[in-house]
């Protein structure tokens, strides 16, 4: 493999709090008799360990509180070899916490994330990382931090030229000068729906293009990719494998697409391994624990 490409993820880090159940309660049920574990979490943190194991040298710019699951997510990430010079300590606030349910037969999830250090991301922060943007070979982010956050971002790899890579993860409407600043947008079937506006996939791509998205990625779970460059819709098969967690699935493939994207890859190819990447995630439990490192996807170079 040649040098390592410089990646900058912003976004958010959580501690997941996970049972496994033998299935997802109904409103105002409780299930008992789940095995409860913690794994490290948030979008932005999972992309950035699936990107460092995909083979980027990655930059990770967030907000963590001054309580032992931020210093616990810190070491997390150190362990990765993630530069963590962006990641700052927000002492009047806690650290990110997600509290997730996993079914134990089909594997869904349920996912609800609490008010945090997350929300302390702001421009102010984004724009003080500017030399990293510089040095960049692609950004990539999502939407677990402020609208202000996202929209420096946009400005900046603009200004820069720099591939933005966006997963808008939990969805919202963005300014089109946000979709016009993107590489590449990463979004799974009810975002694409939600943004588009649109119930059918292909019409819901047509319409990304046209808010301003050069290029749109549609993840579809088990059955893999759907993806277009301007012209045709496309679709790229995952492997079939045995699912144990799919959380952290879109994360995995979220980071190594990004890595694709860093290394130049044309981006069927960056999509395919990414779909190889995340079809290996997904039999291993934990978001950050179960993504896989590089030689697993691509073999040793």
């Amino acid at each position: 493999m040649a040098a390592k490409p410089h990646i900058l993820v912003v976004g958010s880090s959580n501690t997941d709090m996970v049972i496994f159940c033998d299935r997802l309660p109904r409103p105002g049920e409780t299930v008992l008799g789940g095995q409860f574990r913690m794994f490290g979490g948030g979008k932005g943190a999972n992309q950035a360990v699936a990107a460092a194991r995909a083979g980027g040298a990655i930059t990770f710019l967030g907000a963590y509180g001054a309580d032992t699951f931020g210093t616990d997510a810190r070491e997390r990430l150190l362990k990765e070899g993630i530069n963590l010079d962006y990641f700052q300590c927000v002492q009047s606030v806690p650290s990110g916490i997600a509290l997730i349910l996993v079914d134990g037969v089909t594997r869904e999830n349920l996912i609800a994330v609490a008010k945090s250090a997350n929300e302390a991301v702001d421009s102010a922060m984004v724009s003080a990382a500017r030399p990293v943007f510089e040095k960049a070979a692609a950004v990539i982010s999502q939407l677990e931090i402020r609208d202000g956050a996202i929209e420096a971002v946009a400005r900046i790899c603009h200004e820069l030229s720099k591939p933005f890579v966006l997963n808008p993860a939990p969805s919202r409407t963005l300014p089109k000068r946000i979709y016009e600043s993107l590489h590449v947008i990463v979004v799974n079937e009810h975002e694409a729906r939600d943004l588009s506006g649109q119930e059918e996939i292909p019409g819901a791509v047509r319409r990304l293009h046209s808010l301003g998205c050069k290029n749109v990625v549609v993840t579809l779970g088990a059955r893999g990719a759907m993806f277009s460059e301007g012209e045709k819709v496309e679709f790229v098969e995952a492997p079939k494998v045995h699912a144990a967690d799919t959380t952290g699935a879109g994360d995995c493939f979220v980071g190594w697409l990004g890595v694709g994207v860093a290394e130049g890859l044309s981006l069927a190819t960056a999509i395919e391994r990414a779909c190889k990447a995340a079809s290996i995630k997904v039999t291993r439990a934990g978001a950050q624990d179960g993504m896989p490192y590089r030689g697993e996807v691509v073999g040793v170079s």
